[in-house]
């Protein structure tokens, strides 16, 4: 029992519920809460460059060879366009299939509620996404600098201090994740109170086929994926359900994206290939916004009751291969890149984006869950298919569940 109520997981959850049910009977309470998730993932943003410019560079630096870098970069990059557009495809077959806009009422739609992310869409360029993109930048600045300190022939001397500095930023981190409840309680009540659960209704069929779609891609796809190397996907989970939970009630993979880090090298990853794959694909390998974008484009068509032809399906595949990865990291990118596709297409109107303003909240959880559990089971097969990964940590790991924010452990190496 003890362990229990030491246990972050059992916090978290019990936090989520809690924060469900005050949603639901005291919304105005509830929607007031917003500041506790809103905080606690502005501070677990504090570490997330910090985190990767030390990964990267360290990383880099043991690698020891820029063959090596390279090879590790090209390959996640084909990785990630090829699972994000099998994603994708999946997306758009299953919408086709289910329907899920025939029979909804478009008298909700509204041209002003979503003139915000029209402009944003058309103000949008490739050169802006890269100046604006703090993530990206620090990638690519660490794997400079990790390159230039592998060739500095005095590079312990840089090394040894950095190395320090890092224990002590992760020491940090376990802290901080230590008020993972309250961010989660936060996020969850408000958007029970502003939201509720009546606004899910009307979207219903559509909110539930994307949660199955994307659950089937989970461990359907992704699960094969980590078969290839023999690893089990439902073990996997379990070691980082503490993030999982983090992420469902926060509705954002930035509250967890460190901790998945660490997470990742304990369990065998080098930390080479932790630096190098879960920051790009922060940005470049987002498999559930892919599936929720595809679905969303033909869920419109089907509101308007428009027709699409083969050619334009295939039209709307290629620009969101494009379009989905370009607003990477943008508040509002979701209907930044619908925006922008569907002027593109230029066959489905706008303004039908507002219908799904209501739900879109209530679907972030699944995207971010996916996008989330998705950059993790890219990174253990690209460490496993660069030999970078080390099983018996895998294993250890597995049956020990030796990482755990747990307050009973951070309590005793504070006394040592």
């Amino acid at each position: 029992m003890k362990k229990l109520f030491t246990n972050l997981t059992f916090w978290v959850l019990t936090a989520i519920t809690v924060g469900a049910l005050l949603g639901h009977f005291f919304p105005a309470t509830a929607v007031s809460m917003q500041p506790l998730g809103k905080y606690f993932i502005e501070v677990v943003k504090i570490f997330i460059n910090p985190i990767i410019f030390l990964t990267i560079s360290l990383g880099i630096c043991q690698m020891g060879s820029l063959k090596k870098v390279g090879s590790v970069g090209g390959k996640a990059l084909l990785y990630f366009e090829i699972v994000t557009t099998l994603a994708l495809v999946i997306g758009i077959v299953v919408a086709w299939l289910i329907q899920p806009g025939r029979g909804v009422d478009v008298s909700a739609v509204k041209n002003g509620a979503i003139t915000t992310f029209t402009n944003s869409a058309a103000a949008f360029s490739w050169l802006n996404f890269f100046k604006n993109n703090l993530t990206i930048q620090v990638v690519l600045f660490s794997i400079f600098f990790g390159i230039f300190l592998g060739m500095y022939k005095n590079k312990e001397v840089i090394i040894q201090p950095l190395s320090i500095f890092s224990k002590y930023v992760f020491k940090g981190l376990h802290f901080v994740m230590l008020l993972a409840p309250i961010g989660a309680f936060g996020g969850m009540a408000f958007t029970i109170g502003k939201y509720g659960i009546v606004t899910l209704l009307p979207l219903g069929k559509l909110m539930i086929t994307v949660y199955v779609t994307m659950t089937v891609f989970i461990f359907l796809v992704l699960g094969l994926i980590l078969r290839y190397y023999k690893i089990s996907l439902w073990k996997y989970l379990n070691f980082i359900k503490e993030e999982l939970l983090i992420v469902l009630g926060t509705s954002s993979s930035e509250a967890a994206l460190p901790s998945l880090m660490e997470k990742l090298e304990t369990m065998g990853c080098s930390k080479s290939v932790v630096g190098l794959v879960v920051p790009a694909g922060y940005s470049f390998n987002l498999d559930g916004t892919t599936i929720y974008l595809s679905m969303a484009v033909l869920f419109l068509a089907q509101v308007f009751n428009i027709e699409l032809s083969w050619g334009q399906i295939f039209m709307i595949i290629g620009v969101l291969m494009i379009t989905s990865k370009g607003a990477a990291g943008v508040t509002g990118s979701g209907f930044i890149v619908l925006a922008s596709t569907l002027s593109a297409i230029k066959v489905i109107p706008v303004e039908g984006l507002a219908l799904l303003l209501g739900v879109d909240r209530f679907m972030s959880e699944a995207r971010a869950l996916t996008n989330f559990i998705g950059n993790g089971v890219a990174t253990i097969f690209l460490a496993n298919n660069e030999k970078e990964f080390d099983r018996k940590k895998m294993e250890t790991a597995f049956s020990k569940e030796v990482y755990e924010y747990d307050l009973a452990e951070i309590q005793q190496s504070n006394k040592k």
